[in-house]
């Protein structure tokens, strides 16, 4: 447990608020890299490693390096250890496996490029490199994206998230994998027990703080700036984001954040640890943890799948000693500038979007807004509003909106810092799938300016899309303002959103109508019904 611990010791960070005074200037340009060739071997805590020229020769890319010791046999189910020492020089060539779930290839509006690449295994904590630094001096900032996949699955090896056209703008990519499912989220009393801090069933989360406090300790030698560091995530990587802001453990670990699809409800409720302990019981079976740390990792995968067990982030009283909303209305969060936002078509992969018949619709908003179910409705499927299909799909887009200006406005009451909030709507094109629209997960092609790594009948607009997004989050990354040369204006006003699609503008929120029929669900000025 020592061990662990000293893996989570940052080094001393500049204030979060501020952009360093040297920080490098914000660029629109994908061709930063040196000509003569990013670094190929470096030294990390554990040992020598050899990368690989991307395709870019100008850059280089590290795969598979691990960050801790794979959580096989008795390390399953605890926090992460530091990896062994090597010796000789180790290569970085190939991605590790992807830690164990269960991958379904094609899952629409999920193609090929969102899944994992490769297999699966116990032993899959390693995260991966890509750089432009021609030597160690250099200072790069830092990106650590942390993967979506609902806490159940994901991996860094995505296609999607292939860091050579960020690190081509001068920034240090960094991806990497962590426990999910019944081996990152399982409580248990005797874990609990045997931790030492009374607390168990968050390794997941204690998996990323481990991948933090790497960078921390070893990015300088890929040319990295470890006082320059932001964590990101989209779906529940945004989750995992938030999660890290409210954790003391992750405290000093990062100097700013982007959640993407991750606006956070100030009413989503995190398991209790006694409750999410209940639940590891029932799984367990009366089973002695021995037996269960002795069977296979996929037996045991597919029991609990089978079981239909919620295993996900939980309050444990150490990594997360309480209620996000609750910490942060305390003030105990990180402060740290945040970029925000949410798909216009969130919801496009559920059945019901826009399918509903008027029945159907009146249920679904006694469902999510009792208390206001007669104004929306007149609102969203009266009279004039003859396309029942297109109200619902209003609705949900109107909601999204509204819990994002409501998690800012909780965020502006105990912190200073910065915060910039977008709404992706632009309909990637798809002619085979036109129901989905602006998905979930359909800015992540153009944040990392990879167009071409999904199959698509991109226009030009496409591509200027990606490249002015991929702008504002390189200049975000570098400083914590996304605004540079070139790029419309992003402002940080909590009121004010940037509209990214076909045309790119800033827009105030609405303050009355629709949103302020919701607001009341989400900033906790009325009751809570459910």
């Amino acid at each position: 447990m020592k061990r662990f611990i000293a893996m989570l010791v940052p080094l001393s960070l500049a204030c979060a608020n501020e952009p360093r005074s040297d920080a490098a200037p914000a660029t629109t340009s994908a061709t930063e890299s040196r000509a003569a060739g990013a670094l190929l071997a470096v030294r990390v805590d554990a040992g020598a490693l050899e990368g690989a020229r991307g395709s870019n020769s100008a850059l280089s890319v590290f795969r598979g390096i691990p960050y801790a010791a794979p959580p096989v046999g008795d390390r399953r189910w605890r926090p992460p250890e530091p990896p062994s020492p090597w010796t000789g020089t180790r290569s970085a060539a190939a991605f590790s496996r992807s830690c164990v779930q269960r991958v379904q290839r094609r899952l629409l509006p999920w193609t090929e490029e969102y899944m994992p690449q490769g297999e699966m295994s116990e032993d899959c904590l390693a995260l991966n490199v890509w750089t432009g630094a021609a030597s160690d001096a250099e200072r790069r900032p830092v990106l650590v994206y942390i993967h979506g996949g609902a806490y159940t699955g994901g991996s860094g090896d995505v296609l999607l998230y292939d860091g050579e056209a960020l690190a081509a703008r001068g920034v240090v990519v960094v991806t990497l994998n962590y426990r999910v499912g019944i081996f990152g989220f399982f409580a248990h009393p005797e874990l609990s027990e045997q931790s030492g801090h009374d607390a168990s069933g968050n390794y997941g989360l204690l998996d990323q703080i481990a991948a933090l406090g790497w960078v921390q300790r070893n990015i300088a030698a890929f040319g990295g700036d470890p006082q320059n560091v932001t964590v990101a995530g989209q779906s529940a990587g945004a989750g995992s984001v938030h999660l890290l802001t409210a954790s003391p453990l992750a405290r000093g670990l990062f100097r700013r954040a982007i959640a993407q699809s991750g606006p956070w409800d100030r009413r989503q409720r995190l398991p209790q640890r006694a409750e999410a302990e209940k639940v590891g019981l029932e799984l367990a079976h009366g089973r002695p943890l021995a037996a269960l740390r002795a069977l296979p990792a996929e037996a045991l995968r597919d029991e609990a799948l089978a079981a239909g067990a919620q295993t996900r982030p939980i309050v444990d009283g150490w990594v997360l000693p309480d209620q996000v909303s609750a910490l942060y209305e305390r003030g105990q969060q990180s402060d740290v500038p945040l970029l925000t936002g949410l798909t216009a078509d969130e919801e496009s992969s559920q059945g019901w979007y826009g399918t509903l018949d008027a029945k159907g619709f009146e249920e679904l908003v006694q469902k999510r807004f009792p208390e206001r179910t007669k104004d929306l409705l007149a609102r969203y499927a009266g009279p004039a509003h003859a396309n029942l299909s297109e109200s619902q799909k209003q609705l949900s887009r109107d909601e999204g909106l509204t819990k994002l200006r409501a998690w800012r406005e909780m965020r502006s009451k105990s912190g200073r810092a910065s915060d910039y909030a977008y709404y992706f709507e632009r309909a990637i094109p798809w002619p085979e799938q036109p129901r989905y629209q602006a998905f979930h997960s359909a800015e992540l092609p153009y944040v990392f300016d990879n167009l071409q790594k999904l199959d698509r009948p991109w226009e030009p607009i496409d591509r200027e899309l990606a490249n002015t997004m991929a702008s504002y989050w390189v200049n975000f990354i570098r400083s914590g303002d996304p605004n540079g040369p070139g790029l419309p204006a992003w402002p940080s006003d909590r009121q004010q959103v940037l509209r990214l699609g076909a045309r790119v503008r800033a827009e105030l929120l609405p303050e009355a109508g629709a949103l302020a029929l919701m607001a009341g669900r989400f900033s906790g000025s009325e009751p809570a019904t459910r």
